[in-house]
Formats: C-alpha cells, structure tokens, sequence
C-alpha cells in the first residue's frame, strides 16, 4: 500500500466516524419521544438522623436514591421524583432556589410536581409520594 492509498483510506474512515457521531446527535434520530421512566415499586425509608441523608435537614437541600430524587422544598416539604430526566437518562439536580429539577446536559426543567417546564424533555417526570414519621422518611409509590 502505498502513501496516497494509506490516507485515502484513513480520511474515509476519519469521515465515517464524524458522520455517524453526528448522525447520534441530530433531532432526528430523536424523534422528540421521551421513553425514560422511573423506577416501579418504590418503597424505601431514609433514616434522617443518619450523616449520609444530612442534605435532607435543610431547605432546598436533596440526594439520590434508588433511582429517585428525594428533596427537601424552600417550605420545609419532601418531594421524591425519579433521578433521571425523561429526555435522555441524564441525572437531574434540584434547584431550591428556582424550585425545580433540572438537568445540566440538555436544559430540561421540572416543576415541583414533576411537570416540564423546559424541553428538550416533553415528558414529566415519575413522582413519588413521601411520609415523614418521627426521624423517617418513607417514599414509595
């Protein structure tokens, strides 16, 4: 093989690789449907009193687990909606002072009750009920 053969090949691929890549992020490829769900059969209590649920204690403060978002509202409520965004799966962050969830990759943005408020997502999210009992948070479906 000789040098121009060697790069005519090499360019080909170089230029396969970037087409699909770019294929991978068009609109099109999305379809603009939302197949992210949240977790079924939610049915978990955090212990409140524990290091690790301490983001909880305060106002605007949350934490993830088993696949659910679970925060604590600026009026002292506790909110549990699934942890990824319908869009794309990306982990979404509670925003306290803006009372919303939202995801850093894309720009999505959810109400407190789950509800989008930003595409690219077009589907609301899984909300999850929750109960406080002494030091206890129960979230379950």
């Amino acid at each position: 093989m000789d040098r121009k053969e060697f790069f005519s090949i090499v360019g080909v691929g170089a230029a396969s690789a970037l087409v699909m890549s770019c294929v991978g992020c068009s609109k099109s490829s999305d379809s603009g449907k939302s197949s992210v769900t949240g977790p079924t059969g939610v049915n978990f209590t955090l212990d409140l009193t524990l290091a690790a649920n301490a983001a909880l204690l305060n106002n605007g403060g949350y934490l993830a687990a088993n696949g659910v978002l679970v925060a604590k509202t600026s009026a002292g409520a506790y909110i549990a909606v699934q942890q990824s965004c319908t869009h794309q799966n990306y982990p979404l962050v509670y925003e306290g002072s803006s009372q919303q969830f939202f995801c850093n990759n894309h720009g999505s943005a959810f109400s407190e009750k789950g509800v989008v408020l930003n595409s690219p997502a077009n589907r609301n999210l899984t909300v999850y009920n929750t109960l406080v009992t002494g030091t206890s948070l129960k979230v379950y479906s």
